[in-house]
């Protein structure tokens, strides 16, 4: 007996390997066309895409940078207005304890020394005697006048 082999074409296994041809040969051929427009065009068009990027990105930065300009401005404002606010109320809070202190406490107190570390650093400024003044102006010392001074050392200050 013989073998043979016989070989039948069908209508479908001839669509498919036409159809795979022809997707390969469109493959083919779209990387020719890339290729070509990488060769010719691609550089002008990316070169746009690289200039409009350069647009937006200084824009942004731009307005990132206001915003975090106008951020900081508010913050170092918040800042310097509770630092002075705090300030004040410390100096309101000692003159007033001070003024307690020197109106119930009575004049003729022993002198204590403090240690060196319980000591203010600064130097006095000089007392000037007051020449012909009966002792009784200087134990009347009123809260009004402990408040001027007060706020004359505030004013020195600023």
């Amino acid at each position: 007996m013989r073998n043979t082999i016989q070989i039948r074409s069908t209508p479908v296994g001839d669509a498919v390997f036409n159809a795979s041809r022809q997707v390969w040969l469109a493959s083919l051929g779209a990387a020719v066309v890339t290729r070509e427009w990488a060769q010719t065009g691609a550089g002008t068009t990316f070169r746009k895409f690289v200039k409009e990027g350069t647009v937006v990105e200084s824009r942004a930065i731009r307005i990132v940078g206001d915003r975090l300009e106008g951020s900081f401005t508010k913050a170092n404002t918040l800042w310097k207005r509770a630092r002075h606010t705090v300030s004040a109320r410390v100096r309101q809070a000692a003159d007033t304890a001070v003024t307690l202190v020197q109106s119930n406490l009575p004049r003729s107190l022993p002198k204590v020394t403090l240690p060196g570390m319980l000591t203010t650093t600064r130097a006095k400024a000089p007392v000037a005697k007051r020449a012909g003044k009966a002792k009784r102006g200087a134990k009347t010392r009123t809260a009004k006048t402990v408040k001027r001074g007060a706020r004359a050392r505030k004013a020195a200050t600023k």
